[in-house]
């Protein structure tokens, strides 16, 4: 259910590239142009515009379009220009580099982890060694605290000659099976678990960190389902009743992520939105991340949530070509 409209004619790579060159040369530049083109291309239409934009002028589209635009309408033309996995492994970079972590600077970790496919979490591992000459797993490792940590990896054995540690921490979703499969008798059994575990504030097991990081999609929803089923209460309700610290939290937003991501991002819009001021950089990651696969899921969410419409709202709370480029991702039509 994505949000974002790709025309039923696509102007060639060659055509949006000499359109995109045309905006930003000469004096000033054509935002509104820049948004046509871009706002409307999905990533492998927008792949092809950077390959062909740097094969016609020998330079950068992103780092063009970086020296040209600026603030939040920069942040978010620039994340939406890079490949996923790329824009994805910048996100968790720029997260992991922030000195004071809690929980909200890991909220993107979890999303890649938890909100989206094995084979994409695969990429953006690729991307982030590519990027940053380190693994993921070792920038973890080495920027977030470990009763955190843990939740963020499952232990995994070494395959590799070059190293002879016997462990190591890998990522949650990189053994996770990206099929249909459910077994009820299994779901049942793992509710029992979780159910044990949360009374006895034991979030940390290891028993519950390997169901949540290896079990596929469908069956941790089945298992939730038989959560409730069994215990009366969500998972999550349960999580919130033994407190709000760091574990709690970190928890329950992996459980978000896994059970509805749909349901998670339209708070994250909700959060970035409401109070005083803006949270521009989350509210950017939602909207660009979520546009190819589930905005428009996520605005049903966050209307069922807050009785309210997430369009109006993110167009009363931005403003300029920020507020342009975002509404063309939520589907309005220029």
């Amino acid at each position: 259910m994505a949000s974002l409209i790709v025309p039923h004619v696509l102007p060639s790579p060659t055509q949006d590239s000499e359109r995109l060159r045309n905006a930003v040369q000469g004096f000033g530049t054509d935002e509104k142009a820049i948004i046509l083109v871009l706002g409307h291309r999905n990533a492998s239409q927008r792949k092809k515009i950077r390959e062909t934009y740097q094969q016609l002028y020998n330079e950068s589209l992103v780092d063009r379009l970086h020296s040209e635009l600026s603030g939040d309408f920069r942040n978010a033309v620039i994340l939406w220009t890079h490949d996923p996995p790329v824009r994805d492994a910048k996100l968790a970079n720029a997260a992991l580099k922030v000195k004071r972590k809690g929980v909200k600077h890991l909220e993107v970790l979890v999303e890649i982890a938890c909100a989206s496919s094995p084979n994409h979490l695969m990429a953006v591992r690729q991307a982030y060694c590519s990027l940053f000459d380190c693994s993921l797993e070792e920038d973890i490792i080495s920027n977030v605290s470990k009763p955190l940590a843990k939740f963020l990896f499952c232990e995994s054995k070494i395959l590799s000659s070059e190293v002879e540690s016997s462990s190591f921490l890998a990522f949650p979703l990189l053994e996770r099976y990206d099929k249909e499969a459910v077994n009820e008798e299994g779901a049942n059994s793992e509710a029992s678990r979780l159910h044990e575990a949360i009374n006895g504030k034991q979030f940390d097991q290891d028993h519950i960190v390997w169901i949540l990081s290896t079990r596929n999609l469908f069956q941790l929803r089945l298992t939730f389902a038989c959560y409730k089923q069994l215990f009366g209460n969500p998972l999550e309700q349960d999580i919130k009743n033994c407190g709000d610290g760091d574990l709690e939290s970190l928890l329950n937003l992996i459980v978000c992520c896994i059970d509805c991501p749909a349901k998670h991002f339209a708070k994250v819009v909700r959060d970035s939105i409401v109070g005083f001021g803006t949270d521009e950089d989350s509210l950017t990651r939602a909207i660009v991340t979520r546009a190819e696969i589930d905005l428009s899921k996520v605005r049903e969410e966050y209307a069922s949530m807050y009785k309210s419409s997430l369009d109006d709202e993110v167009a009363g709370d931005t403003s300029g070509d920020y507020k342009e480029f975002l509404m063309t991702l939520l589907g309005r039509r220029n």
